[in-house]
């Protein structure tokens, strides 16, 4: 299986991302815009947008289009709904509830079986949530006390609208389809829709 290795914050600095939406609170000291020499080109505008949410997601290309190509296929707009169906992946929820520091542990902590969807065990970090479904977190007593550990030191972190937390129990509720304005990070997904439809 292919892994992103890349250092996240000097990714972060090359794609104008803040630390803090990849969960990390550090912060780069150098200069961000010393490697600009010249206006970049609208096709590098695009792909550093394409390459924004791929990284934010940790989603690789193979994957990212077809994403994309479910996108299109759904009705309404297609960059929202590709938006939606990121936001919509269990190791997205998992960060989003605050179980997990960043999107990378959250995957891990899906992929060692921590993780269940309606009662059941879900290992698969791509799987696509759905209104109506409860994930909860399910492990040895280590595992849990670790967990609850992470869930307290990210209590402050804001669970978007579309997910009930139960933080005491470590569950979530997925209420509703995520929504363009669920997803406060800074992605012009027009830009992608404008990339692949060339």
């Amino acid at each position: 299986m292919a892994k992103n290795m890349q250092p996240v914050l000097k990714r972060c600095r090359t794609l104008g991302i803040e630390p803090g939406v990849m969960g990390i609170s550090k912060k780069s000291r150098r200069n961000p815009g010393a490697g600009q020499r010249r206006k970049p080109s609208e096709y590098a505008i695009q792909q550093n947008e394409k390459q924004k949410a791929k990284f934010i997601y940790g989603v690789l290309e193979k994957q990212f289009r077809r994403y994309f190509d479910m996108a299109e296929k759904k009705k309404g707009v297609t960059g929202e709904n590709l938006l939606s169906i990121l936001e919509s992946r269990l190791d997205n929820v998992i960060f989003r509830l605050g179980f997990a520091d960043t999107r990378r542990q959250a995957r891990q902590i899906v992929t060692h079986g921590h993780v269940l969807v309606n009662g059941k065990r879900v290992n698969i970090p791509s799987y696509l949530v759905k209104p109506g479904e409860v994930v909860s977190m399910k492990g040895g007593a280590s595992a849990a006390d670790w967990i609850k550990n992470v869930a307290d030191r990210n209590a402050s972190r804001a669970v978007p609208k579309w997910i009930t937390a139960n933080k005491d129990a470590l569950e979530g509720t997925i209420a509703d389809v995520p929504k363009r304005d669920d997803i406060d990070y800074d992605i012009n997904e027009t830009l992608i829709v404008e990339l692949y439809s060339k």
